[in-house]
């Protein structure tokens, strides 16, 4: 898996400078599309028999990377791949910090399949005991136990959520309990992520499934913990689910370890500068991108410079 998570560095690094040389420009869609092209053609050259299992639709949605396409030359080892081409499009588009080329890699099999809707979700670091928070308690009943946990009072804890109007009661329940609420406008794989340097405390809230197995790929590699639940609150939502994963159980909340069953890689390379990777930097002559490669209780940042002459 390492020697594959260095090779696969290039593929996040393609998709990331793709997407820098629309940073500030206010076209989401052009973005993400331009990343999307890149992260193929570097996919589609490399010796693996690579299958999209997380990726940006449906075969119906192509041109972009979409669940069960096939990517490499079809030799070499056989794995799933889960990818978010430019995690934050609106950070991006808006010139923001945090917009990142998101991959990650395990070994066929490994992931589970998510289908393209929303999941509720509950994650923290390492180093604390196992189920100290759960989708199952209560916003109260979580913070008071991660603040025991952290010998902490629970005003002295950041949690981190999507700004988005769904969240807004959540919100107002978290800070009548006195704790810090850190909104993000997008990006919560990163959200999650960045639990491991100790920006904040806790991530909580509605974000999209397939964006779960990714932040829960990264989070296998330290020891983090995490739950999500599948939000089936439509006739389409529902039909998803049972069609790709045959599920029937709206209420089914899902580990870390369901979510990634093995051994996989996690890499990021940074667009603009963030809490985990600093983004593409142009020099006179030269271009400076910075990943984070995650592997099993590893955590590897890389820079690279590539001349332009």
């Amino acid at each position: 898996m390492k020697d594959l998570a260095f090779k696969l560095v290039k593929v996040t690094e393609a998709a990331a400078l793709a997407a820098y040389k629309l940073v500030g420009l206010g076209d989401e869609k052009k973005a993400d599309q331009v990343a999307v092209d890149a992260m193929r053609t570097v996919l589609n050259s490399m010796e693996i028999n690579g299958t999209i299992v997380i990726g940006e639709g449906e075969r119906d949605k192509a041109p972009m990377l979409y669940i069960e396409e096939k990517v490499g030359t079809g030799n070499g080892p056989e794995i799933d791949i889960a990818v978010d081409p430019l995690e934050g499009t609106t950070i991006c588009a808006n010139y923001k910090q945090g917009a990142m080329s998101v991959l990650a890699v395990t070994k066929k099999g490994n992931f589970l399949y998510m289908p393209d809707v929303y999941m509720e979700k509950i994650a923290v670091g390492k180093n604390l005991p196992t189920g100290i928070v759960s989708l199952k308690n209560s916003v109260e009943e979580n913070l008071n136990n991660l603040a025991k946990a952290k010998k902490c009072k629970v005003n002295d804890l950041t949690v981190t959520i999507l700004k988005r109007e769904r969240h807004n009661k959540l919100i107002a329940r978290i800070r009548k309990l006195g704790a810090k609420v850190k909104l993000i406008d997008d990006g919560d794989i990163t959200a999650v992520i960045s639990l491991i340097n100790g920006s904040h405390d806790i991530y909580i809230g509605i974000g999209g499934a397939p964006e779960g197995v990714l932040a829960a790929t990264a989070l296998s590699s330290i020891g983090g913990q995490m739950e999500g639940r599948l939000i089936l609150d439509t006739d389409q939502s529902k039909e998803k689910a049972t069609r790709n994963l045959n599920i029937y159980d709206p209420e089914k909340i899902y580990s870390v370890k369901d979510m990634v069953k093995g051994e996989s890689v996690f890499i990021a390379t940074g667009v603009t500068n963030g809490e985990l990777v600093n983004g593409v930097k142009f020099n006179y002559d030269t271009c400076s991108i910075s990943s984070l490669i995650m592997l099993h209780n590893k955590v590897i940042k890389l820079q690279t410079t590539h001349n332009l002459c």
